[in-house]
């Protein structure tokens, strides 16, 4: 039997080999070798576990350093958040604490804060959209109020106008027209600049004559240009098209701004409006318009500022030329709603260019146009054209009535919707003319009566209300077009032409 190292080492020393023959010995010397055997076993068990032991000890200790470490990185990122949003609170931790709880009051105190300041934001929303809904509803009836009176002045001038006055009377009617249109416009600048700041005006597109349309712009500011001993003259790019397809209301607004800035601040000099043609695609047609003057100019140091509202280059221009300081204002967002902008060459003493690009999209209309022979018709036609005129201002129905008279249509007059709506019950029209804010029935509810029971008979509304959805409004309850007073006598005329022969 082969023994255990150890105990056969012993053999070879203390014992001879007589001994090693006695079966009894042999019995012991196996015992003894199996014993060696089992503590040997025993003993490489037992180093085995201590060794895996020990490597766990060290893995869960280096996890625990790990997580201590990663703890102490977060406290510190977690104050220096901290400061970052208020450092006067952050100041009650030292670099030194590591107390979380400390750190969770003080994020707590700052979620209570954070939503006590929603809540005040959402109230103050909701007190800035009750304060734009005021401010909408005084503008339009502060433009109502300011428009009716001025509806009946320029409509009797424009009656006057067609009573063939004397020279004398036609050079007070002039001035007459010239300071009521005046007023009509700063009364459209301060109208016009709270829609373009609410970013809520919608450019129209209609057909439009471009060379006739500058030419009558430049015929308007004629006489008073002359009246400053100022030559206004015209240069227009014959290669331009005819017509072209843009909104005439705001190019118009555009024009007269710098036009009427123009003369204002030149005496004796020459005022040019410059036309060209920048280019033509597919289906645009791009256009260069310029107003020059050789009045007072802007110095360099002025010439940023005077786009800002209710700015003016010094605070003597108002005392001396006056004007809202809107203008300017008004035509950069104009022309920023077109994808354009305004652009400003001048010198002081020297004069001023102001200068932009506009796109068109391109017409199919030819120089037929019916527009055209509307402008150049001097005696209108309308006999065969029975209206209903639904007014209830006195002034109004009279200036609209004469001027629908000289054009020798027949007018049926109600004083409000409830009228209206009987009226056309018991007669047939070929058009009505709807005023919107009437005591009894207003125009929009008497345009669904009346829709209730005829959808043919075209409903244009007249309104001297300018607010932001007030087409919108119009067109939901069942009305054709809109006009707003105080109106041009040839838009009503084209209206009327366009939708009187609709009703049949």
């Amino acid at each position: 039997m082969e023994y255990h190292s150890i105990l056969e080492k012993q053999i070879r020393k203390f014992l001879t080999s007589s001994y090693q023959e006695n079966e009894e010995l042999k019995k012991l010397l196996e015992t003894i070798s199996k014993s060696y055997h089992t503590f040997e076993r025993d003993k490489n068990i037992a180093d085995h576990a201590f060794e895996i032991s020990e490597k766990e000890y060290q893995n869960v200790n280096a996890d625990l350093q790990a997580q201590i470490d990663i703890r102490k990185s977060s406290i510190i990122k977690l104050k220096e958040a901290i400061r970052a949003l208020d450092s006067t609170e952050a100041n009650n931790f030292n670099d030194k604490d590591e107390d979380l709880i400390n750190i969770i009051n003080f994020l707590e105190i700052q979620i209570k804060k954070t939503k006590q300041l929603e809540s005040e934001l959402i109230l103050a929303k909701e007190t800035a959209e009750k304060a734009s809904k005021a401010k909408s509803e005084f503008l339009s009836i502060m433009s109502h109020e300011i428009r009716t009176p001025l509806n009946a002045i320029i409509g009797t001038n424009n009656l006057l106008h067609y009573q063939d006055p004397l020279p004398s009377q036609k050079e007070l009617l002039n001035v007459m027209k010239i300071s009521s249109e005046n007023l009509l416009s700063l009364i459209n600048d301060v109208l016009d600049y709270g829609k373009l700041e609410e970013g809520k005006i919608v450019l129209a597109e209609r057909d439009m004559n471009l060379k006739k349309f500058v030419k009558n712009l430049r015929a308007a500011h004629r006489l008073r240009a002359e009246e400053k001993g100022n030559n206004l003259r015209l240069m227009y790019d014959d290669d331009i098209p005819d017509f072209v397809i843009g909104d005439d209301i705001r190019l118009g607004q555009i024009l007269n701004n710098l036009i009427s800035n123009a003369i204002k601040f030149t005496k004796k000099g020459v005022i040019t409006i410059e036309v060209l043609l920048n280019n033509i695609s597919d289906d645009a047609v791009f256009v260069d318009f310029a107003i020059i003057d050789n009045g007072i100019g802007i110095s360099a140091d002025k010439q940023e500022m005077i786009f800002d509202r209710f700015t003016q280059a010094n605070t003597n221009i108002t005392r001396e030329y006056g004007g809202s300081g809107l203008g300017l204002t008004i035509i950069k967002l104009l022309l920023q709603l077109q994808k354009s902008d305004i652009s400003l060459s001048s010198e002081e003493g020297k004069g001023s260019k102001f200068y932009f690009t506009l796109g068109f999209k391109k017409s199919n209309t030819s120089l037929q146009d019916e527009e055209d022979k509307i402008q150049n018709n001097d005696a209108p036609d309308l006999s065969n054209i029975h209206i209903l005129l639904v007014e209830d201002v006195e002034f109004n129905v009279m200036v609209a009535e004469k001027m629908l008279q000289n054009w020798k249509a027949t007018v049926d007059v109600a004083n409000n919707g409830e009228i209206a709506v009987q009226k056309v019950k018991e007669n047939k029209y070929d058009i009505i003319l709807m005023d919107l804010q009437m005591p009894v029935m207003d125009g929009y509810t008497a345009t669904k009566k009346i829709r209730e029971f005829n959808n043919i008979i075209p409903i244009i509304a007249l309104t001297a209300s300018i607010t932001i959805d007030i087409q919108g409004k119009a067109m939901e309850f069942g009305m054709n077009d809109c006009i707003t007073k105080p109106f041009n006598p040839n838009d009503l005329l084209a209206v009327i032409i366009k939708f009187a022969n609709k009703s049949e």
